[in-house]
């Protein structure tokens, strides 16, 4: 090897010089030294680092993948003095006072080999998707160094002696806090925020915070460290990246099979969902239950996100998730979204899934049944006026508004022709289901049978003029669907038989006396003649069941009869007198 012509005696060479200058000679001697055993990288070469390891400890055939990515030439270093003529001792006596500084700077060489190794790791790593390029080998501070080994003590010496160079930014703008979370030394990082905890959002020149070089090198432990110590993950780059978007899965799901857009939309973090969307976030990535994004924005109203969502969620996927966002608005009483998925074009007539529905105990599919049963006449009419059908549903919705006596929500069924004559099931009647749910409200039951509802149906009786079986007077008819339950009744219940009961012996006569106004050529059963002949003031009505029926009530059944149940609601656009048509609608007025 050769040797320089150096005076032994004189040190004033290195007395001027600078930590900085002094650890790079520290190093270069170290690389020169022949005196270690060998050390061997099986990501660089499998050759021992000798001498020669001074002018290239790398090539580019090697694992380098970044060939820019070199060591330092120390010929060209003006400082760089041949190793082989100093031993450390003679380092240690010279000028320079042995401070806990200069006992790092001068500790035996194996230990600054390893700093060197793990940069020069650091620096053929290949980086990761999203994450920013390695640092590289550069020449190191001090306290780079410090840092890189992840020596705690000489660190500590550094806050001891309220070093101003643990806040100062150096490079690019990183101070000692974004060195240590780059390289994931939590004890250095633990060491800085204690001393400096204001240093903990603190950014570089590219806007960087250390949680954000944590997370970008996945150093987990410090990414934790940091965040319990009032890291601000919400900060981002000059990219506009925050810490969540750094080597993160945009659509990655949870257990349930929630994604950051689902949460972010069942939050209702409006720009979380803007910035995932513009990152090409999936839409229509589902939950295990099959709901999507757009789903659990409408049953959190919240209404921009659904406005954002709307474009991006496929009608098809919404299709197979067995439930459409307007069954979630009609449910919740979201009437704004429910107007703006109507306008979106969303199908108004779509109906749950066989299991959905089956969730509920009346086997609801649409959204305009979930409107109904709100009492939600907004959401209905917006339904209605789209085109939602109201007769799709295995229990009708107009018998809802019927049973619970709403006047406004029936009338509003009915004029867009919801089925007057429907039936349900238990207990199945011999006369429409709408008039045994109105028993209980005559101008309800009035209002039916102006809309076309059959009354006809209602003295059709088994046994006529014979003696009825006993009647058992505990159930009212809807009480009578609840306690039946799911067993199939002998045969379908008799309006003689239903207001018969108990429960309607105070009205049983004026029901019965309506009913006759709108049916023609009927004979009273038994049954019945005993319900009128219960009470003295009711004697009249019997007597209006007997033939001959008037002529102009005939007449009017028979008009209306031919004109048909659709189209009676359109009798005012006839060229007809008003007193004939107020006639043809049984208004009073007519008559005087």
């Amino acid at each position: 090897m050769a040797v320089c012509n150096v005076d032994m005696d004189d040190y004033s060479v290195y007395f001027h010089l600078s930590d900085e200058e002094l650890l790079q000679i520290a190093v270069e001697r170290s690389l020169a030294d022949n005196q270690f055993p060998p050390l061997t990288d099986q990501r660089a070469s499998t050759s021992p680092l000798s001498s020669s390891a001074s002018c290239s400890l790398l090539t580019p055939t090697q694992s380098n993948r970044n060939p820019r990515w070199r060591l330092p030439d120390s010929s060209r270093n003006p400082y760089y003095v041949p190793p082989s003529r100093f031993s450390n001792a003679e380092i240690l006596n010279s000028a320079n006072p042995q401070t806990s500084l200069s006992q790092f700077l001068y500790r035996p060489h194996k230990n600054l080999l390893h700093v060197l190794i793990f940069v020069i790791e650091s620096s053929v790593a290949s980086p990761t998707v999203g994450e920013s390029s390695p640092r590289g080998f550069r020449e190191l501070s001090l306290l780079q160094s410090v840092i890189v080994s992840g020596n705690a003590e000489a660190l500590m010496d550094l806050v001891r002696q309220s070093s101003s160079s643990l806040t100062e930014p150096h490079d690019d703008g990183w101070i000692a806090l974004h060195e240590a979370a780059f390289y994931g030394q939590l004890q250095c990082v633990k060491i800085l925020i204690e001393a400096h905890p204001d240093s903990v959002n603190m950014c570089n020149l590219r806007n960087q915070t250390a949680l954000m070089l944590a997370v970008e090198r996945r150093n987990v432990s410090c990414v934790d460290f940091l965040l319990k110590h009032r890291a601000d993950p919400n900060m981002a780059n000059k990219d506009r990246d925050t810490p969540l978007f750094t080597g993160a899965d945009i659509n990655g799901q949870a257990g349930d099979g929630a994604s950051p857009l689902y949460e972010a939309s069942k939050n209702g973090h409006v720009s979380a969902v803007e910035a995932l969307l513009s990152l090409k976030a999936d839409a229509n990535r589902s939950m295990k239950s099959g709901l999507l994004p757009l789903h659990v924005a409408v049953q959190n109203n919240h209404i921009r996100i659904v406005s954002l969502l709307i474009p991006v969620t496929s009608r098809v996927r919404v299709q197979h998730s067995g439930i459409s966002p307007l069954h979630i608005a009609a449910e919740n009483n979201r009437d704004d979204i429910l107007e703006l998925l109507i306008e979106s074009g969303f199908d108004v007539n779509a109906k749950l899934s066989e299991e959905r529905s089956k969730m509920y105990e009346d086997r609801r599919s649409t959204s305009l049944y979930f409107a109904v049963f709100n009492r939600n006449l907004e959401a209905t009419e917006l339904l209605l006026e789209a085109g939602a059908d109201p007769n799709l549903d295995v229990f009708n919705p107009l018998l809802i508004a019927i049973r619970l006596s709403w006047m406004d929500m029936a009338t509003l069924l009915l004029r867009y022709d919801a089925d007057i004559n429907a039936q349900i099931s238990m207990p199945p009647s011999s006369f429409p289901s709408a008039i045994l749910l109105s028993m209980e409200s005559l101008p309800m039951l009035k209002l039916l049978l102006d809309n076309g509802c059959d009354a006809n149906p209602c003295f059709d009786c088994l046994y006529g003029q014979k003696p009825h079986p006993d009647v058992t007077p505990s159930h009212h008819p809807i009480e009578e669907m609840q306690v039946m339950g799911d067993a199939a009744p002998e045969r379908p219940v008799q309006f003689c038989e239903a207001v018969s009961r108990r429960s309607f012996c105070q009205i049983g006569g004026p029901i019965i006396s309506l009913l006759l106004d709108y049916a023609s050529h009927v004979r009273l059963c038994s049954q019945l003649l005993g319900v009128l002949e219960s009470r003295s003031d009711w004697l009249q009505i019997k007597l209006k069941a007997l033939p001959p029926h008037p002529l102009m009530q005939l007449c009017r059944l028979k008009i209306r009869r031919l004109v048909g149940v659709r189209r009676l609601k359109l009798l005012h656009t006839l060229p007809l007198p008003v007193r004939l048509f107020r006639f043809l609608q049984y208004d009073m007025r007519s008559l005087t």
